[in-house]
């Protein structure tokens, strides 16, 4: 297991305070493709795009490209055109979940329903691709389609083998690699690629996207078992009720006792929720949790070696650092 207690930086929010300018260009740009929609579709675009997030991809985007030689328009722009694919993922996401609230506001489709919501996702999937086209660069549109065919190609696999018993722990990994890990791929693989980084340099900063990504979903799905809705501001239980084999649960179904093992797989195979009070009556699944909070922390520590092409600078220190907080987070899920 990694060992977090040394390193963990002192002021969290450091990583992206150091980009707090060029994420407020970031800001400044979405509002800007808010106005490009027709004037009936803008209001829901609006709401969508409003609806702040953490803006991580943008801000790994804007850190790569500091840390390579010096933070430029493209690199902004590369992290608006992920962030537009990112909110249309949660669009669609939130549809099916079933999710009410996202950010301690309501969802999309809480507000208009399924049908619009869907459309909207759709909508903004195809203006990130056009803005793609603003590079004049075959490789960047095709790296850009790639990352937003694979976070679908991802959504729809999960789909599928939601309530499967025959679910793997390496298709769990493949999943969210794409599903998650390929726009933190993109956003940091890209930006290298626009900074002029050599092809190895920038297959090692993909690497570390996707392994930042990863460990960051394998976070989520902890968030899901162990977090508050009032704290963390979404809905919560949605992998349980939707059948949703993440890894703390593939990790129980390796774990428990025979008896609590086919009790879990009864209700799987029956398309039954595992709820929470039937997962805190078995005594592996504190181990569950603990076992893939380590797995997530091994990954953030294979991050901090692809960052190995990147001169020392504070920029490089800060892609360093967003491993450190991520690892944090990770240690509050262990109960």
């Amino acid at each position: 297991m990694a060992d977090t207690s040394a390193q963990t930086p002192p002021n969290t929010l450091f990583p992206f305070e150091l980009v707090r300018p060029e994420l407020e260009r970031v800001e400044v740009s979405i509002r800007e493709q808010v106005r490009a929609f027709d004037p009936a579709v803008e209001p829901y675009v609006a709401y969508v795009c409003n609806t702040s997030g953490k803006r991580i991809r943008p801000a790994l985007a804007i850190l790569v490209g500091g840390a390579a030689g010096g933070v430029t328009e493209a690199h902004v722009k590369i992290g608006v055109i992920l962030e537009l694919i990112h909110m249309a993922t949660l669009v669609h996401d939130d549809i099916m979940d079933g999710a009410n609230t996202r950010r301690m506001v309501p969802t999309a489709n809480a507000k208009w329903g399924n049908a619009l919501s869907v459309l909207l996702g759709d909508a903004l999937f195809s203006h990130a691709l056009t803005l793609a086209t603003d590079f004049n660069d075959l490789d960047i549109c095709r790296k850009v389609g790639n990352a937003a065919r694979e976070v679908c190609q991802g959504e729809i696999i999960q789909t599928q083998r939601r309530f499967d018993l025959t679910f793997t722990k390496a298709e769990y990994f493949r999943i969210i690699e794409m599903k998650t890990g390929a726009l933190f791929a993109a956003a940091t693989g890209l930006s290298a690629n626009l900074s002029g980084l050599d092809a190895e340099a920038e297959a090692k900063l993909y690497s570390y996207g996707m392994k930042l990504g990863t460990a960051y979903q394998i976070y989520d799905d902890c968030l899901d078992l162990v977090g508050s809705e009032e704290v963390v501001g979404k809905t919560l239980r949605t992998d349980l009720i939707k059948g949703k084999l993440t890894l703390p649960i593939l990790n129980l179904l390796e774990t428990a006792s025979e008896a609590q093992r086919m009790k879990l797989n009864k209700r799987i195979l029956d398309q039954e929720p595992l709820d929470l009070p039937v997962l805190l009556g078995i005594a592996e699944y504190e181990g569950a949790i603990e076992s893939a909070v380590d797995t997530a922390l091994n990954l953030l520590e294979e991050c901090r070696e692809d960052l190995s092409p990147l001169a020392d600078s504070v920029h490089t220190d800060a892609l360093r650092q967003i491993t450190w907080f991520l690892a944090g987070l990770l240690e509050k899920c262990r109960r």
